[in-house]
């Protein structure tokens, strides 16, 4: 099983994978975005050349879980991205990944004009990371 997470924005898509041992989630590229067809023709190509049994794309919701006006704009890129893959797509909570990794990013340093081209990728990591552990208790439960 090889995962691969899209953390999906207006301007840019973070993109993280998982270890060979579904272990952890590595943060990969920052894919900027183009036009949304191009946008989703180079993700599919993204977790093809990553060989992904799955997708994980992160669903932004408001800080109780409900649904907000930008969810709504990533559920119809998700959709569009459903459709044009046969690679079985789903979706994670990604509440709070973005302000986590720009913390650590502050937190290492790295300059501010620079953030933008890692935090969308390590929010992925941490979108996908969620994703892993939960795969890991509900088989340690059943297994």
């Amino acid at each position: 099983m090889k995962l691969i997470c899209f953390d999906i924005g207006d301007k840019r898509i973070g993109v993280a994978t998982s270890d060979p041992f579904m272990q952890m989630a590595l943060p990969q590229k920052t894919y900027w975005r183009k036009n949304f067809k191009k946008d989703i023709e180079n993700l599919v190509e993204l977790a093809k050349q990553a060989n992904a049994t799955t997708i994980v794309c992160g669903l932004p919701v408001n800080f109780d879980g409900t649904p907000s006006a930008q969810t709504q704009v990533t559920q119809s890129f998700i959709d569009e991205l459903k459709k044009s893959t046969d690679i079985p797509v789903v979706t994670n909570d990604e509440r709070f990944t973005t302000k986590l990794a720009t913390r650590d990013l502050i937190m290492a340093n790295v300059r501010r004009e620079d953030r933008k081209n890692y935090v969308d990728s390590i929010a992925a990591s941490y979108i996908l990371e969620d994703y892993i552990n939960k795969l890991n208790q509900k088989e340690n439960k059943n297994g």
